[in-house]
């Protein structure tokens, strides 16, 4: 009837990784390649939003890979122009990943390092709200 002296057993976490098929792949790798040329081309001619927007979806393609250079390509991305757009959204996802993957590791400093991240992240959309530019 109850169950207060049994222990509960804790529930496997089923993570389940996007995998990509080799089409999926090779289509997001011929993209990144044709954005990395794209930023090389306008880098210098192009505004600083120009360049936050190309980086944010340099990024994102990235991520579509879950590969882990999409954290300082977004972050280069919010370098040029701060925004709440879908890269600060995906930038505030990884950390987040990385901060559980640090905690499942007991790797003290990396959650201290992807907390502050999280925490600049949060003083970003407060300056952006307040300011009233999303």
């Amino acid at each position: 009837m109850f169950d207060f002296f049994n222990k509960k057993k804790k529930k496997t976490n089923d993570v389940k990784e996007n995998t990509l098929s080799e089409e999926q792949l090779s289509n997001i790798n011929q993209a990144i390649d044709t954005k990395k040329s794209e930023i090389t081309k306008v880098e210098k001619t192009a505004t600083k939003a120009e360049q936050a927007k190309l980086y944010e979806e340099l990024g994102l393609l990235y991520a579509q890979k879950n590969d882990d250079e999409a954290i300082p390509i977004l972050e280069k991305s919010l370098e040029r122009k701060l925004s709440m757009g879908d890269g600060y959204k995906k930038l505030m996802s990884l950390y987040n990943e990385k901060r559980k993957e640090a905690a499942r590791n007991g790797d003290d400093a990396g959650i201290d390092k992807y907390m502050n991240k999280m925490d600049e992240m949060r003083s970003v959309a407060k300056k952006l709200t307040i300011s009233g530019d999303k």
